[in-house]
């Protein structure tokens, strides 16, 4: 007989949906939630490294949702224009439509489907997912509990998994090459990832060359954010805002090392693909 109701969560190979799946596996032991991971292809290393230790605390697989086509594909279907703010075309086709195509077939069979999002008590500022299939239904533990970043924090400490090895130079996790991306990740991803970031050059080049208004940074080209001069000025830009910033947060006696500044608190906040960066 098909059981009625089925519980999923997606990990994104970021802090929050890691820190949701540990707080779902201690805290309400007895739901058989199914945990996933929607592959573009094109993510950081330390992504599956981290999802790798994940499923070793959860003592269970990530399944793994393969889109059937690939980004190169997908930037072929739109005619070499590249994702960017107004049109994240690579949310909708790399990481909603292989969500929805695996629900699809069990919500026609009449399964009822619970799914948990990432979402913090303090990011009243983001949305998540907006269910329109009959039968899904968008759960927010860390809101209905009143989890916060600090609470976060907290849980993956305690679990012994800490942070992705990324974090200690880019906030968010997601494509190598996303558009969210702040200036200074771009230059920590030439210095981490070099390889990675000449593909996401070459993808930027091709695209410029076929009439594409966007580049993957804003106002600027990867090959001109990659000039000497220009990665230092960027550097002393971050540098002064990591320095106002500090200067305004009072520090935590229960935590002798500072918190990680999240990009969104230097930057300003976004509102992020958080099927990709939770």
């Amino acid at each position: 007989m098909l059981n009625n109701m089925k519980h999923v969560l997606g990990l994104s190979g970021g802090k929050d949906s890691a820190a949701l799946a540990v707080y779902m596996r201690q805290n309400y032991p007895d739901l058989d939630i199914e945990y996933f991971f929607t592959d573009t292809g094109k993510e950081l290393p330390e992504v599956y490294e981290f999802l790798g230790k994940l499923e070793g605390f959860l003592g269970k697989a990530i399944l793994r949702l393969n889109p059937d086509r690939d980004f190169d594909f997908w930037l072929k279907r739109y005619n070499d224009f590249l994702p960017s703010p107004q049109t994240r075309w690579c949310t909708r086709q790399l990481k909603l439509r292989p969500f929805e195509a695996w629900l699809k077939p069990l919500l026609q069979a009449g399964q009822q489907i619970v799914s948990y999002v990432a979402i913090r008590a303090d990011e009243e500022y983001r949305e998540g997912y907006t269910a329109t299939q009959k039968g899904l239904t968008i759960r927010l533990p860390f809101k209905e509990a009143g989890i916060d970043k600090a609470g976060v924090l907290e849980i993956l400490e305690a679990s012994g998994l800490g942070l992705p090895r990324y974090y200690a130079w880019r906030s968010r996790s997601g494509c190598t090459f996303c558009f969210f991306q702040q200036k200074i990740e771009w230059v920590r991803l030439l210095e981490q990832h070099p390889e990675a970031f000449e593909e996401a050059k070459s993808y930027e080049k091709t695209a410029l060359s076929h009439g594409s208004p966007f580049t993957w940074s804003l106002g600027e080209s990867l090959e001109e954010l990659a000039q000497p001069e220009r990665i230092a000025a960027i550097r002393v830009d971050h540098e002064r805002r990591v320095v106002r910033m500090r200067s305004r947060k009072q520090p935590n006696p229960l935590r002798p090392q500072p918190e990680p500044l999240d990009i969104d608190e230097l930057y300003g906040k976004t509102k992020v693909c958080l099927a990709c960066h939770k």
